[in-house]
């Protein structure tokens, strides 16, 4: 019986010409987490940018992190985006775990709502959920929190620069105090979550994490104070920011 031996690593000419493959594919399709706390928009933010929004989401096989791709152009440009959920606690951070440890990114959208996440209904029961602002926002903070350090982590392990971008949901629920909202969410506002985007400013260093904060709106409410032309230019914004950082342009 022919003794079996370990397949051969892969050296010269053909480990170069299969690293030049994979970079190829990187930069066309770098791979960006979705993160944020349940209810602030994550699945319909990514349907948008996929150009799918009547679609419902689709879990990766054998994965607590749901995956979408998008086409940006003729030239097959785009990004494969990693969804972490937002609720379930082990199911969250083994999530979370994968995206920035285990398989790390190339970006990330971490999505907040100025505390007017959608809430949720305990299974088995109806009506609208009472939602407290307040509690809103501690949740968005804690939830910040426990994502950032992760976040930390990964930016100071990878060789190339990793870009974080902020998106600010349900800016039509707020249309009158976008940019105020905005600024609330921003390194040196000086308020609780601005803080705490300091403190990862200063673990990783500039050199080694871009952060942006966009305002987004993906579905509009009834009482929502901005029209669909507003909605998409959000979104626009958003999307031409991400090729940037990505040297898609």
């Amino acid at each position: 019986m022919p003794e079996l031996r370990p397949p051969r690593a892969l050296t010269g000419p053909v480990q170069r010409g299969r690293d030049r493959v994979v970079g190829l594919w990187q930069h066309r399709y770098p791979t960006v987490a979705v993160t944020g706390m349940t209810g602030v928009g994550k699945t319909e933010l990514v349907d948008h940018l996929c150009g799918r929004p009547d679609t419902g989401a689709t879990a990766e096989s054998g994965s607590a992190v749901m995956e979408r791709r998008v086409r940006r152009d003729r030239r097959l440009r785009g990004f494969r985006f990693r969804v972490v959920p937002g609720e379930n606690a082990a199911t969250r951070l083994g999530a979370l775990d994968e995206v920035f440890h285990d398989d790390p990114v190339d970006g990330v959208l971490h999505l907040v709502a100025n505390g007017l996440a959608t809430g949720r209904r305990p299974a088995g029961t109806t009506g609208t959920a009472v939602v407290d602002r307040e509690e809103q926002l501690a949740r968005e903070l804690e939830d910040w929190t426990v994502t950032a350090h992760r976040i930390a982590s990964m930016a100071v392990r990878r060789p190339r620069p990793t870009w974080l971008v902020i998106v600010v949901t349900k800016a039509d629920l707020y249309a009158d105090s976008v940019d105020e909202v905005v600024r609330s969410y921003s390194p040196g506002s000086g308020t609780p979550f601005g803080d705490r985007v300091d403190e990862l400013r200063a673990l990783t260093g500039a050199a080694k994490l871009s952060i942006d904060v966009l305002p987004a709106c993906s579905h509009l409410e009834e009482q929502s104070a901005v029209d669909a032309a507003t909605r998409d230019a959000y979104l626009a914004r958003l999307e031409a920011r991400m090729a940037q950082l990505s040297g898609h342009v």
